[in-house]
């Protein structure tokens, strides 16, 4: 389906300024001028660099999952893997990485499952997902000084389950899981 072409006009940006530099991301105020009638107004958005994530899966069809504790929401979060794309990273190689230092299983080949604005009325930057094929343990898990995370194995069949119960509620990990399972339904 292609949708209508629009008549709506881009927000033209006068200047902008940091107000807070949060070492994963920067606040930033923008001021624009309304496409409508020029009035200036104030916008806040937060800049970082593109994150990726990436569904991992056994040969036993086990999705590898992890569990950790998130301080927005005070409380313990089953999550796909994923996190921040390193300078000069390719956003394959950086969820190949996320995985092994997450959850301690190697996958070789992450395939894409598209690109997402994690929620573009506030963040600049985009998140790229993957899927990947016969995951193995290899190694600990290589948490670091703020992230502590368990792998856990849950039967691909039960993802479903999992997002219309609620249980996983995180919406950048239900965007990617919907998508590889509207996907690959038929498996």
């Amino acid at each position: 389906m292609r949708l209508p072409p629009s008549d709506l006009q881009a927000w033209r940006e006068l200047n902008r300024e940091t107000v807070a530099d949060c070492r994963i991301f920067t606040v930033e105020r923008s001021f624009a001028a309304s496409p409508f009638d020029g009035t200036p107004h104030a916008f806040h958005r937060i800049r970082s660099v593109d994150w990726v994530q990436i569904l991992p899966i056994t040969a036993d069809d086990e999705a590898v999952l992890v569990r950790q504790y998130r301080h927005g929401t005070q409380r313990f979060t089953l999550e796909l893997v994923g996190g921040l794309i390193d300078e000069g990273e390719d956003p394959a190689t950086a969820a190949l990485r996320e995985c092994l230092e997450e959850t301690g299983y190697r996958v070789r080949t992450a395939r894409p499952l598209g690109v997402v604005n994690p929620n573009p009325a506030l963040f600049t930057n985009r998140l790229h997902c993957f899927y990947a094929l016969a995951a193995e343990p290899e190694s600990a898990i290589q948490n670091t000084g703020t992230e502590f995370t368990e792998a856990v194995l849950v039967p691909v069949s039960e993802l479903e389950g999992l997002l219309v119960s609620g249980e996983i509620d995180h919406a950048l990990v239900a965007a990617t899981l919907w998508r590889y399972l509207s996907l690959h339904r038929s498996r």
